[in-house]
């Protein structure tokens, strides 16, 4: 079996509402579909979600490295050969993970339809479904508590609240939160690397009542001292996002003591077998692993889901970056049902229509 042919469709997506998190605005979303199709007559998907901030690369380098390096390289290939390629392109591409991403989640699915399975039990299948969490961006008090009813009124009970501008009013939106939901809810918080040190000692030690779950990136990524500083003076668990681009920062902050849990997004760290091997290490720290996830179509989402079935040490997923999307082609590639998330068992990454 070789690679015959390889074409991209780029997709800018609308979003319900756009977002507002500590660093930027969000009002669309820019996907990029691969398709690969071989000799045997095969067909597989593959998607990639470049972000500036998350993936560095641009929409255009992005674009540029699918026309002028991934395409030319794969054709002819050998697609069970998947390590050598994903290798020789990572040092292609260099920091441009999504790049990898794209071509890394087209192989595994291009497998998983060979071999006739779901790609969540080529992987290994450790479970069929996982809870996911809903995320809040920054909005005022009244009308986060809003779209927390809406959210809860279809059956999601994992809140993750964006925070990080304002230390006061998001110490305030927690303990408002849990005083209305009491036991009913959890909730997580993510600081997107808005906060001093002191500043998220002092969220965590003020919102101790609510019991906030866990404590995402709430300091400044290249200062891992500063993460650190938090874990070894809180107890609710620290988790690294933007500070993990890779294995040898999973490591890093793993050997030091920096960190509790990690977050691993597909796009963020290259593919799944590069989140395979962070998650490794994060289990062979004793830390567990949240599968999270930018602004993502369905074909994105049921990646990241697939690889989070997979693994006993996924403890937590991220996974709602599909339900703000107008229109979603690929919605219908994962079931979403009481806050949790299930393959629709087609194999591969599930049913394509597109």
């Amino acid at each position: 079996m070789t690679i015959k042919s390889v074409t991209y469709t780029e997709l800018k997506l609308a979003l319900t509402q756009p977002y507002v998190i500590a660093y930027e605005t969000v009002t669309s979303v820019h996907n990029f579909i691969l398709k690969i199709e071989t000799s045997t007559g095969l067909t597989a998907w593959g998607c990639g979600a470049p972000d500036v901030y998350v993936t560095n690369e641009t929409i255009e380098q992005f674009k540029d490295n699918l026309e002028q390096i991934i395409i030319p390289f794969l054709i002819g290939k050998d697609p069970f050969t998947y390590q050598h390629i994903l290798q020789t392109l990572s040092l292609k591409l260099g920091e441009h993970k999504a790049s990898l991403a794209i071509v890394d989640i087209a192989l595994m699915d291009l497998l998983a339809r060979q071999a006739q399975l779901p790609l969540y039990k080529l992987l290994g299948g450790y479970r069929d479904s996982i809870p996911t969490s809903i995320t809040i961006g920054i909005l005022p008090l009244d009308e986060m508590l809003a779209e927390a009813a809406n959210f809860f009124a279809i059956g999601f009970n994992i809140f993750k609240i964006k925070g990080g501008l304002n230390l006061e009013e998001d110490i305030e939106k927690i303990i408002k939160l849990r005083a209305k939901y009491g036991k009913e809810i959890d909730i997580r918080f993510d600081g997107n690397q808005g906060y001093t040190s002191d500043q998220a000692i002092r969220f965590v030690n003020e919102t101790l009542q609510a019991n906030v779950e866990i404590l995402e990136q709430p300091t400044l990524f290249g200062r891992d001292d500063l993460m650190g500083i938090v874990t070894n003076a809180v107890d609710v668990p620290v988790m690294a996002d933007e500070s993990i681009k890779g294995l040898k920062d999973t490591y890093f902050l793993a050997k030091n003591d920096l960190i509790n849990m990690v977050n691993i997004k597909i796009q963020k760290v290259g593919g799944i077998n590069n989140a395979a091997h962070i998650n490794s290490v994060s289990k062979a720290a004793k830390m567990p692993v949240m599968v999270g996830c930018l602004d993502e179509c369905g074909m994105g989402i049921s990646a990241g889901l697939h690889f989070a079935l997979s693994r006993p040490n996924i403890k937590y997923a991220d996974l709602d970056g599909h339900l703000d999307i107008v229109d979603d082609p690929f919605g219908n590639m994962l079931i979403l049902k009481d806050g949790c998330l299930y393959p629709n068992d087609a194999i591969g990454l599930g049913t394509v229509d597109f």
